[in-house]
């Protein structure tokens, strides 16, 4: 290991950060580096007490030499052949790798076949770069111990099998490589959600008459002058309570049982109601017309898609929740609508216009309950 310094101009100043990185040599001869510890900025002297540290270290390692697992003035002979003796207070754990989840990653990612899928359209580089093995590190990450790049390239794949289990070595995660590769990916977005809807339909018998589909964001700690135009990352509600920050708007399209049908990130600044539009074309373009149920809030759609997904040929069948505004009405045409048997607790349909309302009605107990249960939480926190 050795420090390793990086020179940053900000502000008309230079800034001196630092590294402790190591060598990797891998299978080609050429070797990379991996970083251990980031020290950050720190002065002349704090460098200086850093070598020494360092030179410590690897002085007090020595010459690699190979030793006896069980020396032999530790453990007594063994007479008989058939039992063997361990010596506990010799026995050492070295270079410990998560093995089976990285197996079952591996698994599951041949079951979809996206070994054969992803090695059509990530052929390797001239260099000899495997992408579609690269990805294949990604997926098992964010499967196994979801996090950053940064985190995987660091700490995650040393400690896991992958390079063994793929017949690689650390190549797979240098840090450029895995930023670079989420750019060779999105121009087979639709072929990917193609290739898996079927695969789903093989393996789960899956069934996609009824879509789940919402919206979320994610903002960015940054500067929103400095970005460029026609940058996505723009200022909008956010759902984070972070109005000061710019962000994207993900909207996504699932099965009930979790599966991805499709997404798209969309600027900041988008109205939920003016998303929803778009996203039934585009299911319709990828998979065809069929009779699907869709769920969503009652803040994306609007009336205008509502009237236009009746009358669509096949109409779009949808479960929403009703506007705010709009439940006082239902709630006394619901109340005026004598129930079955007068039992509470059932549900009261109200037919409209090309539209049926479900009403559902509770009873009191658990009303009470609930309003209890509320209280002294708000006791509680000394409200």
């Amino acid at each position: 290991m050795f420090l390793r310094q990086t020179r940053r101009k900000k502000d008309g100043k230079t800034h001196v950060y630092w590294n402790i990185v190591e060598n990797r040599r891998l299978d080609d001869g050429r070797v990379v580096q991996r970083q251990v510890l980031y020290l950050g900025e720190i002065h002349s002297s704090q460098a200086a007490a850093w070598r020494k540290a360092i030179e410590v270290f690897d002085e007090a390692s020595g010459e690699p030499r190979t030793l006896a697992l069980f020396p032999e003035d530790r453990c007594a002979a063994i007479d008989e052949g058939s039992a063997v003796r361990v010596c506990l207070s010799a026995l050492t754990l070295r270079r410990p790798r998560q093995w089976g989840a990285c197996w079952l990653a591996g698994q599951l990612w041949r079951e979809l076949q996206l070994d054969r899928f992803w090695t059509e359209r990530l052929p390797p580089s001239r260099k000899g770069t495997r992408w579609d093995q690269i990805l294949q590190v990604l997926v098992a990450y964010r499967l196994i111990a979801p996090g950053s790049e940064w985190k995987l390239h660091r700490d995650w794949f040393g400690n896991s099998a992958m390079a063994d289990l793929l017949g690689a070595d650390f190549g797979l995660a240098e840090a450029h490589k895995l930023y670079a590769c989420h750019d060779r990916l999105l121009a087979h977005k639709n072929a990917l959600f193609s290739h898996l809807v079927g695969r789903w339909r093989d393996l789960f018998n899956a069934s996609f008459d009824v879509l789940l589909y919402d919206l979320t964001s994610t903002y960015f700690e940054i500067d929103a002058a400095a970005l460029p135009e026609g940058d996505k990352r723009r200022h909008g509600y956010s759902r984070d309570r972070r109005s000061d920050c710019p962000q994207v708007v993900i909207a996504l399209v699932v099965t009930p049982e979790g599966l991805p049908l499709a997404y798209e990130v969309l600027p900041g600044n988008t109205a939920d109601n003016q998303t929803l539009r778009q996203f039934l074309a585009k299911i319709e373009r990828q998979y065809g017309k069929a009779r699907r149920v869709w769920v969503m809030d009652r803040g994306i759609p609007t009336e205008a898609v509502l009237a236009e997904m009746r009358h669509s040929d096949p109409p779009v069948r949808y479960l929403v929740g009703t506007p705010k505004g709009r439940l006082t009405g239902f709630a006394e045409a619901a109340s005026r609508q004598a129930l079955a048997g007068g039992a509470q607790g059932r549900a009261s349909e109200i037919a409209g216009p090309g539209r049926r309302v479900l009403c559902l009605r509770r009873e009191r107990r658990p009303v009470l309950k609930e309003r209890a249960m509320r209280r002294r939480q708000l006791k509680w926190c000394g409200v």
